[in-house]
């Protein structure tokens, strides 16, 4: 799943292509994409319309129309979006299309078909796509030491499960929940409530550093990125320790683990992130 790096990393490429551009049509082949309004109204109220700006929050992108309507959008698991010219050949599973008035097309794929969209009017309250309940983001400076322990600290949850709550922190995942863990030292299936202000500052250091990180490591242009399908920039070879089970820790040489939190796979360092009593 796409994740705060890769979505921000979407935005840097696709925004500066389709600001000012008009939204000519829409056409959506599988209505359940658009959840709200339904299919046809959404279509309606984008045509026509330019784009003003494009924004990030959490996972979730925004496209920001000229008249302060905004298109809200969810990739989930599998969800991409390309520009690209009118007759550039079609992914497969492409479910919705913005034609724009410069002969390109803003295109939305998805294999697994979760990804979501809504558009909300400029005077509507959005009580719909969720974006409203996030918390605060990783970059933002009043992420600090003594916020995750007023947030996190008497929760009995693991600080892997703290991480991943997206009304406290927005746009980390189980990808970077493990590398953050990684470079602040701390083993993922800590409880909350049991680490020290010490180790609070570590976390509010290793967050933003390494979302800054990846962010920077994936930086891509329009071109790279159209010719990889939107596929090219991941992180893959950057990750420390996510993918990396049965490898040699890039720290101290022994043998990374991989445990299950919350039903997620997590992959430690046993003695970089040690156990508590160990």
């Amino acid at each position: 799943m796409p994740e705060l790096p890769e979505v921000e990393t979407i935005k840097r490429v696709i925004e500066p292509q389709i600001r000012g551009l008009v939204i000519e049509r829409v056409t959506v082949r599988r209505p359940e994409v658009t959840v709200y309004p339904m299919a046809d109204e959404f279509c309606r109220l984008a045509a026509g319309q330019a784009v003003s700006h494009m924004t990030r929050r959490g996972k979730f992108l925004v496209i920001w129309l000229n008249n302060n309507d905004r298109i809200i959008l969810h990739l989930r698991m599998t969800g991409c979006l390309l520009l690209t010219p009118a007759d550039y050949p079609e992914e497969k599973h492409t479910h919705i299309i913005f034609s724009l008035n410069n002969d390109k097309e803003l295109r939305f794929s998805d294999t697994r078909r979760f990804g979501r969209f809504w558009l909300i009017k400029k005077d509507e309250t959005d009580t719909y796509s969720g974006i409203e309940k996030l918390g605060t983001e990783p970059l933002d400076k009043m992420l600090t030491a003594e916020y995750l322990n007023t947030r996190f600290g008497k929760r009995k949850k693991t600080v892997k499960e703290c991480l991943l709550d997206q009304s406290a922190i927005a746009g980390i995942g189980n990808i970077y929940s493990d590398e953050i863990l990684f470079d602040a030292g701390i083993y993922p299936a800590r409880p909350a409530n049991s680490l020290k202000l010490t180790e609070w500052e570590q976390l509010a250091a290793a967050i933003p550093k390494c979302i800054s990180d990846f962010i920077k490591t994936n930086e891509i242009t329009p071109e790279e990125y159209l010719e990889t399908k939107g596929q090219g920039y991941r992180n893959t070879p950057f990750l420390q320790v996510y993918g990396h089970e049965g490898k040699s820790c890039p720290k101290c040489g022994g043998t990374l683990c991989r445990i299950v939190i919350g039903g997620r796979g997590s992959i430690y360092c046993p003695v970089c992130q040690k156990e508590p009593g160990e």
